[in-house]
């Protein structure tokens, strides 16, 4: 009996590495891809950071926030009345050899089903950017530096770790600076908002960014900086319920986050916050 069960835990382990080899066989070399978590995207000059990797087994995804496609001034930041460029256009992805097309947006796909709730509205923050299938090959689902995501988080409570990766031009191609850690001040607004604090906070350029907790899982997206009442806070949009909406209100239901093929490291110390 013992051994059997020896053999058993054998046989699960060997799979679970076979599992983990195989996943990351689907995509490029972390090393060495060009698209990834954490690259610039720009759409119609508006620049911002890409957050993970979504795929729906067909089709890969890039995720960035919808509000970098608003018309409308900084502080519209409403996503059931602002503005937005229309589902199909274009969006320049750094290491992609052709655009992108965002064909998910949750500010229109909210302005469209006439939602009203007031928490939903301000965060529900996500736009997917199709990446074009002559680029597939030469991604990676990884978070530089951090590695990661190793699944889909929840909410987050008072000074828990959480760990991002920013990519401003603003810092003018000075990556030592994207690396962020700091503290999450809890999450609120129904479940729809995380206010964190990193020892650098999230610039304009680093809008959209992936948000990791202390086990990789990927539990946000850079939304907002805020003024008051926690200056110099960051706004992140709960991705879990972000990725529920889309999920009922489009015919996106098959889209899922991807995990990285690097292993999670959340004990580094990045130079810049």
């Amino acid at each position: 009996m013992k051994l059997r069960l020896m053999l058993a835990t054998t046989l699960v382990a060997v799979a679970g590495l076979l599992a983990l080899a195989s996943a990351a066989s689907a995509w490029a070399p972390a090393a060495t891809a060009p698209i990834h978590p954490g690259v610039q995207t720009d759409t119609q000059g508006a620049q911002c950071t890409a957050n993970f990797i979504f795929s729906d087994g067909g089709n890969t995804y890039i995720g960035q926030a919808a509000h970098c496609s608003g018309t409308g001034g900084s502080t519209e930041t409403n996503g059931c009345d602002s503005g937005s460029l229309p589902v199909g256009t274009q969006v320049n992805v750094d290491g992609a050899s052709r655009p992108g097309t965002m064909v998910y947006n949750s500010w229109l796909t909210m302005q469209a089903a006439g939602e009203t709730d007031a928490d939903t509205c301000q965060y529900n923050d996500l736009a997917l950017v199709k990446l074009d299938p002559a680029d597939v090959a030469n991604v990676n689902p990884s978070v530089p530096y951090w590695g990661g995501p190793t699944g889909l988080g929840g909410a987050t409570a008072q000074l828990d770790d959480i760990l991002s990766y920013g990519n401003s031009s603003l810092r003018f191609g000075v990556t030592v600076l994207s690396p962020k850690k700091g503290k999450s001040l809890g999450t609120d607004s129904g479940g729809w908002n995380h206010s964190v604090y990193t020892i650098t906070p999230g610039i304009p350029g680093d809008s959209g960014s992936g948000f990791l907790n202390a086990s990789g899982q990927a539990f946000g997206v850079l939304s907002t900086v805020a003024i008051a009442p926690l200056p110099a806070s960051n706004g992140v949009g709960d991705l879990a319920h972000e990725l529920a909406y889309l999920h009922s209100h489009t015919s996106f239901g098959g889209v899922q986050l991807v995990n990285g093929t690097e292993a999670f490291n959340g004990t580094k110390l990045p130079v810049g916050g």
